[in-house]
C-alpha cells in the first residue's frame, strides 16, 4: 500500500514508521521544514522508546521518507492520514480543528479520484461529516472515501500498541474504504487484532469516550487515597482488591498526583464541550477535570506538611518532571503545578529528569537542574517523587539519606515500601497509605495555598 501521513508529530510518526515496518510504502509530509531535515538524517525530535531503531530501519530499506512537499506525496497514495495537532482552543477547551481542516483543503485537490482521508488526530464528534462536505465541495466529481481511525497509542509503549493492539478502531459505511482499510491492518492478521468496523460517529465517540473513562479510573482512586489516608487503609491493597475483578480490571488505579499529557487533559474537555454543544450533560467527566486540577495543588500542600508545614528557603529536590515515564512530553504534567506551587510557598526546587528537562526549561523559571538524582537531593530538604521513571525504583537510600539536609521523602507513586525507607532513618509520605503521625498534619497548614 501506498501511504501519506500528514504530520510528522507523535502519532505521526510512530504510526508512519510502524505502518512502513509491516511492509507498506509511507510518506510523512509535515510543513515544519526543520523537523523534516532532522527525520532525514535520522535526528527524532521526540523521545520514544525504541522509534529511532524503527525509523533508521525502514528509512534505510526505503520504505519510510520524509517530505514538507505534499504535492509530491498525495497524488499517488491509496490512503491519506491525518495525524495533525488537535490542541485545546483558548477559552471554551474545545478542540483546535483549524489545522485538521487547512490540511484537508491542501490535500484533497491532490488526491486520485478514488482515495481514502483517514482521519488518526483526535476529535470531535461529526468532524468526519464536515471532511467529507469539503471533500465534496472541492472535488464533487470525486469519489473519495472519509474514514475515522483513531489511535490509541500510550506514550512510553506506542509501538507495542501500534503493533499489539486490543483493537483497531475504523468508522466508515463505504464497502470500499472499509477493504482499502482492511488492506492496510492485513499485516496485524497473525495477531488476530480485531477490526471493529463501526459508523464514522461511533468511531469518533469511542475515542473520547475511551480517554474520558480512563481518567475517571485515574480520578476515583486518587479521591479513595484520600479516604485511605483518614481513615488508615492503604489505596494500593484496595486497587489490587477491586482490580482483580474482572468487571473493574487493574490498569489505571495507581494512585498519584493526577493525569496529565497530551491526551487526557485536553479529551476530557473537548468532549465535556462537544456534548454541551449537542444538549448533553457530561456531569461526571466535569467532575473528573475538576478533581484532577485540584489534585496538583494538593500534591503540594502535602510536601509543605510533610516539611513541617513550611517550605520557605528550603530545598526541595524533585525526581521526575514528564507527565509520565518513558516520554519526553511535558504537556500538563502534574511537577508543572507542584513545582509552583512550591516556589509560591518560597521553596527553591531543584530537578532531574532522564528526558525531560529540556522541555522542562521551556515551561519553569527559577528551577536549578542536576545530571542524577544524586546530586539533585544533595543538601535538599527533601525529596519529591513525582514521576517513576525506573532510574528511581531502586535508589541507594542510605547514600541519600547521607546527602539530604532533612531526610524527607514524598513518594507521590507509591515506588517504596514505607518501612524500608523508615528503616533507613527516613520520615516517608505515600499516597493513600496509613498515615505517619511524625509526618502528617493538617494538609494545607502553612503555605498560603487555600484548599482546593
Amino acid at each position: 500500500m501506498q501511504i501519506v501521513m500528514i504530520g510528522a508529530g507523535y502519532v505521526g510518526l510512530v504510526s508512519g514508521a510502524c505502518f512502513s515496518d509491516f511492509g507498506h510504502n509511507v510518506i510523512c509530509v509535515d510543513k515544519d521544514e526543520d523537523r523534516i531535515a532532522a527525520l532525514r538524517q535520522a535526528r527524532i525530535p521526540i523521545f520514544e522508546p525504541g522509534l529511532a531503531d524503527l525509523v533508521e530501519r525502514n528509512v534505510r530499506a526505503g520504505r519510510l521518507s520524509f517530505t514538507a512537499d505534499a504535492s509530491s506525496a498525495v497524488p499517488s497514495a491509496d490512503v491519506v492520514f491525518l495525524a495533525v495537532g488537535t490542541p485545546s482552543r483558548r477559552g471554551d477547551g474545545f478542540a483546535d480543528l483549524s489545522f485538521v481542516y487547512a490540511a484537508v483543503r491542501e490535500i484533497v485537490p491532490l488526491m486520485a479520484d478514488d482515495g481514502v482521508i483517514a482521519t488518526k488526530s483526535t476529535v470531535p464528534v461529526g468532524t468526519g461529516d464536515e471532511i467529507e462536505r469539503i471533500v465534496r465541495e472541492l472535488r464533487p466529481e470525486a469519489s473519495i472515501a472519509v474514514v475515522s481511525n483513531p489511535e490509541f497509542l500510550r506514550e512510553g509503549a506506542a509501538i507495542d500498541d501500534f503493533k499489539r493492539p486490543d483493537r483497531i478502531v475504523i468508522g466508515t459505511d463505504d464497502a470500499r474504504a472499509r477493504a482499502v482499510m482492511g488492506e492496510v491492518y492485513r499485516p496485524l492478521y497473525l495477531n488476530a487484532a480485531p477490526l471493529v468496523f463501526v459508523s464514522r460517529p461511533t468511531a469518533e465517540v469511542t475515542k473520547y469516550a475511551a480517554n474520558a473513562f480512563l481518567a475517571t479510573k485515574i480520578t476515583f482512586i486518587n479521591e479513595i487515597a484520600d479516604l485511605c489516608e483518614q481513615v488508615g487503609a492503604n489505596v494500593s491493597d484496595v486497587a489490587r482488591g477491586i482490580g482483580l475483578d474482572k468487571r473493574i480490571g487493574p490498569k489505571f488505579l495507581h494512585a498519584g498526583p493526577g493525569y496529565g499529557g497530551s491526551c487526557f487533559p485536553k479529551d476530557t474537555l473537548a468532549l465535556v464541550k462537544s456534548a454541551n454543544d449537542h444538549g448533553v450533560a457530561m456531569r461526571v467527566v466535569e467532575a473528573v477535570v475538576a478533581v484532577n486540577d485540584q489534585r496538583k495543588r494538593a500534591m503540594a500542600r502535602k510536601v509543605v506538611t510533610a516539611c513541617g508545614g513550611s517550605v520557605r528557603g528550603k530545598r526541595i529536590a524533585v525526581l521526575g518532571l514528564t507527565f509520565k515515564p518513558n516520554t519526553d512530553d511535558m504537556r500538563e504534567a502534574p511537577s508543572l503545578s507542584i513545582i509552583r506551587a512550591l516556589q509560591d510557598g518560597g521553596a527553591l526546587v531543584h530537578a532531574h529528569d532522564p528526558e525531560g528537562e529540556s522541555q522542562a526549561r521551556e515551561l519553569l523559571s527559577d528551577v536549578t537542574y542536576f545530571s542524577d538524582a544524586y546530586s539533585c537531593a544533595d543538601g535538599a530538604d527533601a525529596i519529591v517523587i513525582v514521576t517513576e521513571w525506573e532510574a528511581f525504583r531502586a535508589l541507594d537510600l542510605s547514600r541519600l539519606r547521607a546527602l539530604l539536609r532533612t531526610p524527607v521523602l514524598v513518594d507521590l507513586r507509591n515506588v517504596y515500601p514505607p518501612d524500608e525507607v523508615k528503616r533507613h532513618g527516613f520520615t516517608y509520605v505515600g499516597v493513600g497509605r496509613p498515615a505517619d503521625p511524625t509526618a502528617y498534619g493538617q494538609i494545607g497548614e502553612g503555605m498560603g495555598i487555600a484548599a482546593e
